[in-house]
């Protein structure tokens, strides 16, 4: 039985999406959930679904307000049990259209915002004897992807920090481990930019991509928000206890290694 109440958790991107699914269901776990988005609105929109909640306006990118989340969370709620490094962003060009600005700016959130969330809160995790990380990365992270250079590289390189991290924090009882979705298909992400964008990019009609991806997976569907949700909460508890440094593929079998 996964039993989670009266922890604390942060979840960052948690304005939208998936990060708003995620954070909605520690919710309905009893658990205290510290909702950090660049996006205040959104936040504050996830917040009023969840009976305990703070919402921390939190640019990843920028370590000191990282630093400063932290801080906030442990002034609210005495601890910092979990951290959910959800929030992302994906740009999705051909290496000769790619702008070496925008490039950089997927790496600085995906990857430079995974490592400052980290580094804000293992202080208070090992001042604890405890703690807990779990970035969402994604099948990109293991393998890469067409005309999308930026987001892979992103996401392998954060499957790099979270083994390196479980190396370094083994001894400290933090864990840390990822979940390595696949296509979110009918999320606004990809209803909204990423049919277009790939269509644009393939030469192909929006529906003829979705038929696309359908079809890569061999369970034939794609990844839902419950799908991701269900694993973070089998990380989030001691049923997990004895994993760490692992990335989890919830994929449809698409991806097995």
């Amino acid at each position: 039985m996964i039993d989670l109440n009266m922890q604390t958790a942060i979840v960052t991107g948690a304005a939208r999406g998936l990060g708003r699914a995620l954070a909605r269901t520690l919710g309905q776990q009893g658990i205290q959930v510290v909702l950090a988005d660049i996006d205040r609105a959104g936040a504050e929109e996830t917040a009023s679904e969840i009976e305990q909640s703070l919402v921390i306006e939190t640019d990843i990118t920028d370590y000191e307000q990282c630093r400063t989340m932290a801080q906030k969370t442990v002034a609210e709620f005495g601890s910092i049990d979990l951290l959910v490094a959800n929030a992302a962003l994906l740009i999705a060009e051909s290496i000769e259209d790619f702008s070496a600005q925008d490039w950089k700016k997927v790496i600085d959130v995906n990857l430079c915002g995974f490592f400052n969330s980290c580094k804000a809160v293992i202080p208070q995790m090992k001042k604890q004897d405890r703690g807990n990380i779990i970035q969402i990365n994604s099948k990109s992270g293991k393998k890469g992807s067409f005309k999308n250079s930026a987001y892979a590289a992103s996401k392998f390189g954060g499957i790099g920090l979270v083994q390196s991290l479980a190396l370094e924090l083994a001894e400290e009882n933090i864990r840390v481990n990822a979940i390595c979705p696949g296509n979110l298909l009918d999320s606004p992400l990809w209803k909204n930019k990423l049919f277009k964008e790939y269509a644009e990019n393939r030469g192909i009609t929006e529906e003829e991509v979705r038929e696309l991806y359908v079809n890569k997976v061999p369970m034939k569907k794609g990844c839902s928000y419950e799908d991701v949700a269900n694993v973070m909460l089998f990380l989030a508890s001691d049923m997990s206890s004895y994993m760490t440094g692992q990335a989890i593929n919830v994929t449809g079998g698409q991806q097995m290694d």
